[in-house]
């Protein structure tokens, strides 16, 4: 056995399941071992972007770690930005990095690099082998690290002679740190603001599903609390049955005013809400004026825990209301646009549906329609860094294969990571893709006045994409996905509605 063996077995021992990889030279004995050991399923990416998104979306639709394979520094570093946005989205990575022979480093070949500088800044666990007979324990403290609540990232860096060279054996499976308890004095201070009103629960993490969700319904049922999530809550289940929770608008001014009355702002899971950008004259705090922040349950503490704490101290025994199922109503036949599309995607969105949203400005103000639609769940661009959309959406169906994803992607910043749609049909996952096609960065048209910059020509020219246009039916089709171009409200409707009644990836460009 050699250590590229002994990680491949460690990994799977330790419920890794799936390796999201674009390997190089230095990865060839880990690729192999692929081979020779059962368990582990290789997914290859066309771009290190679409790796590490992808394994952003697995872990948030699985809960566990998924593990990317990627090729030296340069290699790592084309797959930063979605592991920025999968650190801030707090899910659970095992990054494997192939390096030079360990002989090799001194000689300052082509492609040496410092592995560990890049990967610093979006590692929580950082690690390099040096010997084979030391990479399966290291695996499992990967393992581990990348386990840990609310979950990490975590990056071995393995060179290939440690991947050659005889190694002595898998490494068993080390136990991962769950969440930590909530204190006492925490759930005191939370059930004694509650008690006193004007009270709102900003809520990220794990309790935006499930029993957190339920418990913090029963909470807001009984005290009139407001349920509020970050403008970019990594995950949330939304739809008919569930607990409704606001989201907190993205513009700073807008943001201030719409927690306004709100004597005191408790924080689980999340962090004091900032404005996503700083702006001259704007606040940077979105706290408004005599509003506390009460810590209830910071990320990586048991926030359900907390919650179910506090409604019980509450007495708070009546279920919430749910959101009834009510199917948004059909835009009348004519030129499509954000709200429209919003409105036909929740009229024929299925049930238990996953929804990867990177629309951006198309997206924002037509969250509310899907309240009431079929139940679902809502994954959202989480650290802001663009191209995560079809990546997420490609993780996520292939950790939940029995459910139809849908991605509500803007055009420019699909363009980041077009190349899922490859991954995508080479696997013949189910998603749907609709992109946005306004032609153009229209945030940053946005943040280009908000900033109180001057648009002349060559700033306006920066942010369009409407020379030459482009063609996503022909971008899509020619990586393997089925694709339609549409303008209006019917057809989009009509190729929507096939879209989901079929199995397999299709792409709908709907010119905006």
């Amino acid at each position: 056995m050699n250590g590229a063996e002994s990680l491949v077995r460690t990994l799977v021992a330790s419920g890794v399941e799936v390796c999201f990889a674009n390997p190089g030279t230095s990865e060839m004995h880990f690729v192999a071992a692929l081979d020779t050991v059962a368990g582990m399923r290789a997914v290859l990416c066309l771009f290190e972007g679409v790796a590490t998104g992808a394994a952003d979306g697995w872990a948030r639709m699985a809960g566990k770690p998924a593990a990317t394979l990627l090729h030296l520094g340069p290699g790592f570093a084309n797959g930063i930005a979605n592991l920025h946005n999968a650190r801030k989205a707090r899910v659970p990575i095992v990054n494997v990095i192939g390096d030079h022979a360990t002989t090799h480093l001194r000689f300052d070949a082509p492609l040496t690099s410092d592995v560990a500088g890049l990967a610093r800044p979006v590692s929580h666990w950082i690690e390099s082998c040096r010997d084979a007979r030391t990479v399966a324990a290291a695996a499992a403290r990967a393992v581990q690290a990348a386990a840990a609540a609310p979950g990490q990232i975590a990056s071995l860096i393995l060179p290939a002679d440690t991947a050659w060279s005889p190694a002595e054996g898998a490494a068993p499976r080390l136990p991962a740190h769950g969440p930590a308890p909530v204190s006492a004095d925490a759930v005191g201070r939370a059930v004694k603001a509650l008690r006193a009103g004007k009270t709102a629960l900003l809520l990220r993490g794990d309790v935006l599903r499930g029993a957190g969700l339920a418990a913090a319904g029963r909470i807001a049922a009984a005290t009139g609390a407001r349920l509020v999530c970050d403008t970019f809550a990594p995950r949330i289940e939304r739809g008919a049955g569930r607990v409704v929770v606001e989201r907190l608008t993205y513009r700073p001014g807008p943001a201030v005013e719409m927690l306004s009355g709100t004597a005191t702002l408790i924080l689980v899971g999340a962090q004091t809400p900032i404005a996503f950008f700083g702006y001259p004259d704007q606040p940077s705090e979105l706290v408004p004026e005599g509003c506390t922040p009460l810590v209830l349950a910071h990320p990586h503490e048991d926030g359900v825990a907390a919650l179910e704490a506090v409604a019980d101290a509450l007495g708070a025994t009546t279920p919430p209301a749910p959101a009834p199922r009510r199917t948004p109503e059909r835009p009348p036949a004519g030129a499509l646009d954000p709200g429209s599309l919003m409105r036909i995607v929740g009229r024929h969105l299925p049930d238990h549906g996953i929804v990867s949203d990177e629309s951006i400005t198309g997206g924002f103000l037509h969250y509310t329609v899907l309240d009431t639609a079929a139940p679902h769940d809502y994954l959202n661009l989480a650290g802001g860094a663009i191209g995560d959309g079809l990546p997420v959406a490609t993780g996520a169906a292939l950790a939940c294969p029995d459910r139809k994803t849908v991605v509500l992607q803007a055009d420019g910043s699909a363009m980041y990571t077009l190349q899922a749609l490859w991954t995508q049909a080479r696997e013949k996952l189910d998603v749907v893709t609709i992109i946005y096609a306004n032609r153009a960065y229209k945030v940053l048209m946005d943040e280009l006045h908000l900033v109180g910059a001057v648009e002349r020509g060559q700033a306006r020219a920066l942010f369009d994409l409407g020379d030459p246009t482009l063609d996503w039916v022909r971008l899509a089709e020619g990586m393997g996905v089925e694709a339609v171009r549409v303008d209006d409200t019917r057809g989009f409707e009509d190729a929507f509605a096939a879209a989901v009644a079929a199995r397999g990836p299709r792409l709908i460009e709907a010119v905006l």
